[in-house]
C-alpha cells in the first residue's frame, strides 16, 4: 500500500435524477494524473481513507465517492431511488463533473458488481478494470452466504445470525431480515442491523478479525450497511439473474484490460463466481490468492491489488496485459 494522503478536493454532488441524494466525493493524488474511480463495497459500505492507498499518488488522479445513502452521503441509509442503475448514472454525473473522458475503474465485492454494471453500460468510458471478490448477485450466490453454504463453515456465528429470526421464517433469511430492518421500531431495526453486519464481519477474513466484528456494534455503520445491502439483495440487484455474466453483456467489455483478484477461501463472494466470469471472459487475468478470504485487507489480496493498479497506470497497458 502507498503512504497515506489527503484529498485536495472534496464536496458533494447531486445524484442523477434526484434532488434528495447528495453524494460525497473526494479527489487526491496527482491533479494531472491518470483518473481512477474507486467503487466501494456493500452496497452501503462507504469509503475509507485507506482506499486511496491502493494507488500510486504520483501517477493517479484518485477519485472516491460514497454511494447513495452510504458513508458521508446524505440522507444516510436512504432507500428511495437507490438502485444499481441509479448508481451507474451517478458515476457518469461524477465523471462529467470532474471533466474526465475515460477512467480506470477499481471495485471489490459489491464494488465489482457495480464496476461490471457501469462498464457494460458505458464501455467507452472505461480504460481498465481491477476487480476483487467477484459478486454478480445471482440468487445462488446470495443463497450460499445468507441461507445455506457459509453457515456450514461458521456454525457458531450462524447461530447468532439466526437468533433474531423466528424458526418459521428462517427458510428465507434475506426476506425475514428485510421486515425487521424496515421496522418502525428502532430497537428491532437496530438489533437486526447489528446481527446482519456481524455475520458479514465475522466471515470476511480467513482468520476472524475481532476488530472487524467490532464494527458491527457501531449503530450508524450497522444501520446503513444492513439496510442498503438487504434492500439490494431482496430486490435481486435490480437486474436479471446472471445478467452481468451473460455473453451479450460481456461482449460489450471484452476489449477492456481487466485483472481480477480473488481469495481462494472467500466465503462471502466465492471463487466459483470469479471462475464463471473467467470462463465467459477468458481474456481477463485472474489471480486466486491461496491464503486469503474476502477482505481487501488480507495481505495477499492487498498486495496483488496494488500491483494490479500499478500495471493499469502504465503507459503501455495493452502490452503489459499481453505478458500476464
Amino acid at each position: 500500500m502507498y503512504p497515506p494522503i489527503k484529498p485536495y478536493e472534496s464536496g458533494f454532488f447531486q445524484g442523477a435524477n434526484s434532488e434528495k441524494h447528495q453524494l460525497y466525493y473526494e479527489v487526491s493524488g496527482n491533479k494531472e494524473g491518470d483518473p481512477v474511480v474507486f467503487l466501494h463495497g456493500g452496497p452501503g459500505g462507504g469509503t475509507d481513507p485507506e482506499d486511496r492507498q491502493f494507488f500510486n499518488p504520483e501517477k493517479y488522479k484518485i477519485v472516491l465517492f460514497d454511494q447513495r445513502g452510504a458513508g458521508k452521503s446524505i440522507p444516510s441509509a436512504e432507500l428511495e431511488n437507490n438502485t444499481t442503475w441509479d448508481l451507474v448514472k451517478d458515476i457518469e454525473v461524477l465523471r462529467q463533473k470532474l471533466d474526465v473522458t475515460k477512467w480506470h475503474v477499481f471495485g471489490g465485492s459489491w464494488g465489482s458488481t457495480l464496476s461490471l454494471a457501469y462498464a457494460q453500460t458505458h464501455p467507452d468510458r472505461v480504460k481498465s478494470l481491477v476487480l476483487r471478490g467477484i459478486l454478480t448477485l445471482r440468487q445462488s450466490e446470495l443463497r450460499f452466504f445468507y441461507q445455506d453454504g457459509t453457515s456450514h463453515l461458521f456454525p457458531e456465528q450462524w447461530e447468532e445470525y439466526l437468533a433474531p429470526i423466528p424458526e418459521a421464517e428462517q427458510h428465507d433469511m434475506v426476506k425475514a431480515y428485510h421486515s425487521r430492518l424496515n421496522s418502525p421500531d428502532e430497537n428491532i431495526r437496530l438489533a437486526a442491523a447489528k446481527a446482519w453486519v456481524k455475520w458479514e464481519m465475522a466471515t470476511s477474513r480467513l482468520i476472524v478479525s475481532a476488530d472487524a466484528v467490532a464494527q458491527a456494534e457501531k449503530d450508524d455503520f450497522a444501520n446503513t450497511s444492513a439496510r442498503i445491502e438487504n434492500h439490494y439483495f431482496v430486490n435481486e440487484g435490480f437486474m436479471r439473474d446472471g445478467q452481468l455474466l451473460e455473453k451479450q453483456e460481456i461482449d460489450k467489455i471484452r476489449h477492456i484490460p481487466t485483472i481480477v483478484v480473488q481469495g481462494r477461501y472467500d466465503v462471502i463472494c466465492t471463487a466459483t463466481t470469479a471462475w464463471a466470469l473467467k470462463r465467459t471472459w477468458p481474456e481477463i487475468t485472474l489471480h486466486i490468492i491461496p491464503d486469503a478470504g474476502h477482505s481487501s485487507r488480507e495481505p495477499g489480496i492487498e498486495k496483488k491489488l496494488v500491483e494490479a493498479a500499478d500495471i493499469m497506470v502504465s503507459k503501455d497497458t495493452q502490452h503489459i496485459m499481453m505478458k500476464l
